[in-house]
């Protein structure tokens, strides 16, 4: 620790802010072509030398593999800390902790998820020599995409993917169908890349070498000013944003209130939409809606026939004749038909530690009330989709938008619109919301699929193929959108075959790290000899 130079610090506090800055709310999107490259630079030149150098190169040594690590660590830490601050006042308001506690909450998924980012660090550090940081940075977008992939298939918490920072880039997220976000992480590591080694070459190549990492950068942003083109529609759904509050008083009356006004505002927006609607959407949402209450199953059976549509609902789903009866629930989409009937559903399959279960219970105990605050959920048994007849939708439900691999197997199993049902409400104005939508947004690319997100308090809106919002309504208002859609039956390379690019570039650093060791016995050997 005594030994790392106190610039490589700094450059590890500047990498971590400018990544916080990438992702909503700020939204600075074009920094991620450079909020790398402070972090590699501290990784390759960490400490001091003992001895003088040539003049012009470098005067700091690359990082010891722990050095390594400890430097990506704390630039996790912070990151976390500066994009997934929210956690503290859902688990303080709606996890019935004390502050000190939901600050330790916060602080330990920071230091949990932050080793991925120090994981980064120990693997360029081991590949680093002082005669030899090409092999490092040359491996490091393969690197940073294997752990990106290790955050999605180990710890189940892919929030913000590099590559999600440029989803609004319609020209640059085309190479998202075939390679999935993972292949944008690998091009924007692949520039800051560039920008890292501008500062490590001589001093009389830097300028040039730094001008074309940035026009590189500038080309690759450019793709921001072209125009996704038009996209024909010949369908349209009412997405329903209920708005209802997260923590609310539901007596009889309250909840007869509730499912009376909804019922009020779906039949009458289909009304006003006339016939080009053919499908109406509830979100998921706080209420107690179960699928067995005869109170609840009887009012959306009732629209579904006043309306003559299909209409898929969030609910709690369950198979016991009643509320009161014992057995397993589930966080559920139920699909009702025009007749009235319970035709279908889907149950959540992905869950949200803390929030629909509690992992490892006599160890985190002490984060119990969130878990009563929303109920322990069994896990759904598929990702089929639901076939209303004339459609198949892909339904999948809140957190489980963030999985690429997850959502494109329903596209795989022949979706032919995806939608997503959620419940924002739990992050207030935090920048969840935002973040969660462009994550969303990244699924319908990857698919090119349409994709109608209906949010209990927003955003709700309908996503076209290339990741653009076609149409939306404001936030935290109780509305009701028309949302224009199209069916497709055709699938992606990266619906048909998932994550083979993260897996490839899992496998090629795998081989980089054997390789780097292989010289050295090789050479111990014919010295013995």
């Amino acid at each position: 620790m005594r030994q790392i130079h106190s610039s490589a610090w700094v450059l590890v506090l500047v990498s971590a802010i400018l990544q916080v800055l990438i992702f909503p709310l700020p939204g600075l999107y074009v920094l991620s072509w450079i909020a790398l490259a402070p972090l590699i630079l501290a990784l390759l030149r960490t400490r001091s030398v003992s001895q003088l150098e040539i003049s012009g190169l470098v005067r700091l040594q690359p990082a010891t593999p722990w050095q390594g690590f400890i430097l990506g660590y704390v630039c996790g830490i912070l990151w976390y800390a500066g994009t997934c601050y929210w956690i503290f006042d859902t688990m303080r308001q709606y996890g019935g902790l004390s502050t000190p506690m939901a600050v330790l909450v916060l602080f330990l998924f920071c230091c949990y998820l932050g080793l991925y980012h120090g994981a980064f660090g120990l693997l360029i550090a081991l590949l680093a020599t002082q005669r030899n940081l090409r092999r490092a940075l040359v491996a490091a977008p393969f690197l940073w995409v294997a752990v990106e992939l290790a955050r999605t298939r180990v710890t189940g918490f892919p929030w913000n993917l590099l590559g999600t920072a440029q989803v609004d880039n319609v020209a640059l997220c085309r190479i998202a169908s075939a390679t999935g976000v993972y292949g944008l992480s690998f091009e924007i590591v692949l520039v800051n890349v560039a920008v890292a080694a501008a500062f490590l070459v001589p001093r009389q190549k830097r300028g040039a070498l730094l001008v074309a990492a940035l026009a590189a950068a500038a080309v690759l942003q450019a793709g921001r000013l072209v125009d996704a083109p038009p996209v024909t529609t010949d369908r349209a759904a009412l997405l329903v944003q209920q708005n209802i509050p997260v923590s609310a008083d539901w007596t009889p009356l309250y909840y007869q209130m509730t499912i009376s006004r909804l019922a009020d505002l779906t039949i009458h927006a289909v009304n006003r939409a006339g016939s080009q609607v053919e499908l109406v959407v509830w979100p998921e949402s706080p209420a107690p809606f179960f699928s067995n209450d005869p109170r609840f199953r009887d009012q959306v059976s009732n629209i579904a026939r006043a309306t003559k549509l299909w209409i898929v609902t969030g609910s709690v789903g369950s198979d016991a004749p009643n509320p009161n009866a014992a057995g397993p629930v589930y966080n559920s989409a139920a699909l009702v038909s025009p007749s009235g009937d319970w035709v279908a559903r889907y149950d959540k399959v992905h869950l949200v530690p803390f929030g629909e279960y509690l992992p490892f219970p006599s160890l985190f105990s002490f984060a119990g009330g969130l878990t009563q605050e929303v109920g322990q959920f069994g896990y759904g048994p598929s990702r089929r989709p639901l076939d209303t007849g004339g459609e198949k939708l892909g339904v999948f439900i809140c957190y489980e938008s963030v999985f690429p691999d997850e959502v494109r197997q329903f596209a795989n199993e022949g979706a032919q619109v995806l939608v997503n049902i959620s419940n924002d409400g739990w992050y207030g104005d935090s920048g969840a919301w935002a973040q969660h939508l462009n994550q969303t947004r990244m699924r319908a690319i990857e698919n090119e699929r349409w994709l109608l997100s209906t949010a209990d308090t927003g955003v709700t809106a309908s996503i076209d193929p290339f990741g653009k919002i076609a149409a939306r309504v404001p936030r935290k208002e109780m509305t009701t959108l028309v949302a224009p859609y199209a069916l497709t039956s055709v699938t992606t390379f990266y619906t048909r075959h998932g994550d083979w690019f993260a897996y490839a570039c899992a496998i090629i650093s795998l081989v980089v790290l054997v390789e780097r060791f292989i010289p050295r016995r090789r050479q111990k050997a014919e010295t013995l000899a």
